[in-house]
C-alpha cells in the first residue's frame, strides 16, 4: 500500500510510516495452547500519563486468523520506499515525498496459562516459504528450490511491561515490538497477575512462564529458543532481572535489558516514606505493601514479620545474584523517582560473581520507557541485544 503527498517544498524526500489495524474481538476461553486466541489489537496513543508504554506513531494492521503453525490467513501488506524530484515550469523544484508501509510483522494473542492475564503478544516476519505461500504456487516453487538458508531461526526478545506491578499492559508495547521484528527478532510481549490480586511471586512466576512458552512453541514463529534476551521496563524491570539471576540464568536467556528496574522493593518502600519523598515514590511504596501483602519492617517479632521478610528478600533481585547469570544493562535517568542506586547494588553482586554488567544513567528526569526517546538509547539497546544474541558456533 502506498501513500502519496507532494508538496511544493524544493526537497526531495521519502519516508516510511507505521500502518494502522482495527481491532479483533478478543477469545474469552482461557487455557495454555499455541493457538492464538485472536489477532493482536489495533494501536492505541502510546506514551499517555502513567504509561511505562514508548511513545511511537500510530498504525494498525490487517487482522488475520492464525493456525498453530504460525501461519496468518492474511498477509501483512508490502512497501518498498522511493521517491522523485522535477523541476516545474516557474522554476520551482518540485518534489514528491512516498511515504510507505513497512512490512508488518504477523502477529497474534495467545494465552500462557488459565487466568485472562496470562497472555503474550506475539510479532514475527514470515519466513520466504510462508511469504511465497500466501502469494501463490510459483514463488513457493522458487522459495523451495532457495534452500534451507531462509528459513535460518531467528534471535527472539521477550518484553514485559511496567506499572508498578499493579497496573500497565503489553498492548502498550506494539510499535516497539514491531521495530523489534523488523530488526529481524521474534518478539513476545507479555502480560501477566497483577498485584494486589496476585501476591508475590506470582509475578515472576508469570514472566517465567511466558518464557518457558515462547521457548516450547518457538518453531510456530522460527524461534532460537537458546537465543533470547528479555526486555522490562520499570516493575516489568524488576520481572526481567529477577528472570536473569533466576537458577542459572544464563540457562533460560542471553542477557538482559532493564529500563528504570526497582530491583530492591524494599529500597523503594523506605525512599517512598523519606520527607521530600515525590508522590510517584510514595506511590511505589505503597506498591511494595500491595506486592508483597505486608509492611516491610514491621518491628512485630511475629510469624507473619518473619514470611514479610521473606517475600520481601526473594523480590530483591540481588539475593538471587550468582555465577552464570545473564549479562545485563540496566539503565535510569538522573531524575528518576526510581533512582541508579536501585542497579548499583545488583551490579555489584552480579559483578563479585563474574557476570558481565553494565549501569548507564540518562541526563533527564525521565523515567522507563521515556528512555527510548533520547538520542542513541534506542540503538544501543539494539546493538547490545544483537551482540548478546549471536548464534554460536
Amino acid at each position: 500500500m502506498r501513500k502519496v503527498l507532494v508538496s511544493g517544498a524544493a526537497f526531495a524526500a521519502t519516508c516510511v510510516s507505521a500502518v494502522a489495524v482495527p481491532m479483533a474481538a478478543q477469545a474469552t476461553t482461557p487455557g495454555p495452547s499455541p493457538t492464538p486466541s485472536v489477532s493482536v489489537p489495533s494501536d492505541t496513543p502510546t506514551g499517555a500519563p502513567g504509561s511505562d508504554a514508548p511513545t511511537g506513531p500510530p498504525g494498525s494492521e490487517s487482522p488475520g486468523s492464525e493456525s498453530p503453525s504460525g501461519t496468518p490467513s492474511t498477509q501483512a501488506p508490502d512497501g518498498e520506499p522511493e521517491a522523485a524530484a522535477g523541476g516545474g515550469t516557474d522554476g520551482v523544484v518540485r518534489a514528491k515525498a512516498v511515504m510507505v508501509t513497512p512490512k508488518l510483522p504477523r502477529s497474534a494473542t495467545y494465552n500462557y496459562g488459565p487466568s485472562a492475564s496470562q497472555r503474550v503478544d506475539a510479532y514475527w516476519q514470515p519466513t520466504p516459504a510462508q511469504r511465497a505461500k500466501a502469494r501463490g504456487n510459483a514463488e513457493r516453487n522458487a522459495a523451495g528450490a532457495a534452500g534451507g538458508a531462509q528459513s535460518a531461526t531467528r534471535p527472539g526478545v521477550l518484553i514485559i511491561h511496567g506499572g508498578y506491578w499493579l497496573g500497565g499492559s503489553k498492548d502498550g508495547w506494539k510499535y516497539f515490538a514491531r521495530r523489534l521484528s523488523d530488526a529481524g527478532y521474534v518478539v513476545l510481549s507479555a502480560n501477566y497477575r497483577l498485584a494486589p490480586k496476585a501476591q508475590w511471586p506470582a509475578q515472576r512466576d508469570d514472566a517465567l512462564g511466558a518464557l518457558r512458552f515462547m521457548k516450547k512453541h518457538a518453531r510456530t514463529w522460527n524461534l532460537d529458543p537458546d537465543r533470547i534476551v528479555v526486555l522490562g521496563s520499570s516493575s516489568g524491570g524488576q520481572l526481567a532481572t529477577q528472570i536473569g539471576t533466576h537458577g542459572t540464568g544464563t540457562d533460560l536467556v542471553r542477557g538482559v535489558v532493564a529500563l528504570s528496574p526497582p530491583n530492591n522493593p524494599f529500597l523503594a518502600y523506605r525512599d517512598g516514606a523519606a520527607t521530600d519523598a515525590s508522590s510517584r515514590q510514595r506511590k511505589l511504596r505503597q506498591a511494595v505493601v500491595d506486592l508483597v501483602h505486608c509492611a516491610p519492617g514491621s518491628p512485630e517479632a511475629t510469624l507473619e514479620a518473619a514470611d514479610c521478610w521473606k517475600r520481601v528478600e526473594d523480590a530483591d533481585s540481588t539475593t538471587h545474584a550468582s555465577a552464570g547469570d545473564a549479562p545485563m544493562l540496566l539503565l535510569h535517568a538522573t531524575g528518576d523517582f526510581v533512582p541508579v542506586t536501585q542497579s548499583q547494588g545488583l551490579a555489584s553482586a552480579l559483578r563479585a560473581a563474574g557476570v558481565q554488567v553494565k549501569v548507564q544513567t540518562v541526563d533527564g528526569d525521565m523515567h522507563a520507557s521515556d528512555m527510548l526517546n533520547v538520542d542513541g538509547i534506542t540503538p544501543e539497546i539494539l546493538q547490545w541485544i544483537k551482540a548478546h544474541t549471536k548464534a554460536r558456533p
